[in-house]
């Protein structure tokens, strides 16, 4: 029994596929017991003289070791860290098969049992954690790819023929081609009894409401006929939260009238009237945070989203309120005026330029005064009210200002950049606040500002 990394899984794995098995799917212990190779397979290892086991076996921990790591560096979808069950399966696996190929040498007639339920499991498991099965397949050929070029550099060196060696690869060979049938059965049957053919339509539906760009309504029609949804004029797609058990929602826990993606690593949902969901969708996430974005026509259902998942991010970065659930519909102009950041910091560096030469404290004055004269276009006392300073301070500053901007106060276009500018800046100030410095507010004309 080989170890990576100090541990050993094989024997659990074993042990667990076979605790696994089902009778309905074929997996039955006494039918896979009584399972023996082919005749062919048979002659390739009884080709192959038992003292090659003996000589070549304690390369056993070596061989999985590299198999594992060529398997991680060559197939993208194991590139991930080494633990769980993703460590389970992959080690159990790798060990499994190198274990057993020195078996098959010395003992070609042994029982296959063991490594058929290990196998079937290990494709069980590729499925459900998203993986394909050329993902699996690839990793199973790496594998074999990595221990021939091992076995046939040690056994050159230590001089056995080269007949023996090509009978070796070629039972090696047909070996891989065992395991990946048990596997690929296994990755079969999770796929058949997952959550069923109507679930894996309305996963289809879902994706292809969201595809960009949009895909014709007679061909969502046909597929929503088949999936138990009737199919809206008008959507709204929630964005999810991604956690790592975001699983355990079910797909069914929101109704029949919520289509459901927990599947990939932006989850979402996509419902025709939200209002009605929102309270079983804040029980089911328990504590998960979700974003609601605008109900649109069916055919602008990818932009809901993209709005939903713009104010996740909002919501993440502290610009909006930290809440369980989001509504885009009551943050439409803080979205809009942050779905291009690059121009509106573009637009806010040109426009409030006059005030770079300010401390920061006269800048955050000024800039409060100016906004708050933009948006209400009141009189002083308003001004004064809205900000609680003295009226003769909001003179004061509103003096300030003119010597700053001059006739671009006038300017209606100016004015609209400039507010634009100066809310872009309290939404970021908001998003990273900052303790104010000590210095004195002004209350009478002839303070210093």
């Amino acid at each position: 029994m080989t170890e990576l990394n100090g541990r050993s899984p094989r024997a659990d794995l074993t042990a667990t596929a076979l605790r696994k098995v089902d009778p309905v799917n074929g997996d039955d212990p006494a039918r896979l017991r009584a399972r023996h190779r082919t005749d062919a397979a048979l002659k390739m290892w009884r080709m192959i003289p038992p003292e090659l086991a003996h000589k070549l076996r304690p390369m056993a921990p070596h061989l999985v070791k590299a198999a594992v790591l060529e398997i991680q560096r060559a197939v993208p979808a194991y590139a991930q860290p080494l633990d769980g069950k993703f460590r389970e399966v992959l080690v159990g696996a790798v060990d499994m098969a190198v274990v057993k190929c020195f078996d098959n040498i010395l003992d070609p007639n042994a029982q296959q049992a063991d490594w058929e339920a290990a196998f079937r499991y290990a494709g069980r498991v590729e499925f459900l954690e998203g993986r394909t099965m050329d993902s699996l397949q690839t990793a199973v050929r790496v594998g074999a790819r990595v221990v021939w070029r091992q076995l046939s550099a040690a056994g050159r060196s230590v001089g056995i023929p080269h007949d023996v060696l090509f009978a070796l690869a070629d039972a090696i060979f047909a070996w891989v081609d065992e395991l990946c049938t048990a596997a690929i059965a296994g990755y079969t049957s999770a796929q058949a009894r997952s959550t069923g053919a109507l679930e894996r339509r309305r996963r289809q539906l879902l994706k292809m409401i969201l595809s960009d760009p949009p895909v014709a309504r007679q061909s969502l029609a046909d597929l929503a006929g088949v999936t138990d949804w009737e199919l809206p004029q008008r959507v709204a797609v929630i964005s999810l939260e991604y956690r790592e058990d975001q699983h355990r929602l079910p797909a069914t826990a929101l109704g029949p009238e919520v289509l459901v993606d927990l599947e990939s690593t932006e989850p979402c949902l996509v419902v025709a009237d939200p209002d009605r969901h929102l309270a079983r969708l804040e029980k089911e996430l328990r504590g998960r945070r979700a974003a609601v974005g605008p109900t649109v026509a069916l055919g602008d259902a990818i932009l809901s989203l993209r709005c939903a998942r713009k104010a996740m991010t909002l919501v993440h970065r502290g610009v909006l309120p930290d809440k369980n659930i989001t509504l885009c519909a009551e943050h439409l102009s803080t979205l809009a005026l942050m779905s291009d950041e690059f121009l509106v910091s573009h637009l806010t560096s040109r426009v409030l330029i006059p005030f770079e030469n300010l401390t920061a404290k006269q800048r955050e004055r000024l800039e409060s005064t100016l906004l708050a004269w933009l948006e209400t276009r009141g009189g002083i006392n308003e001004i004064a009210t809205r900000l609680d300073v003295h009226p003769q301070t909001v003179r004061y500053r509103m003096h300030q200002l003119e010597q700053l901007l001059g006739e671009r106060l006038a300017d209606p276009e100016e004015r609209l950049s400039l507010e634009i500018a100066l809310r872009y800046r309290r939404i970021m100030a908001e998003g990273n606040p900052t303790e104010d410095a000590e210095e004195p507010e002004e209350v009478l004309l002839d303070d210093a500002i």
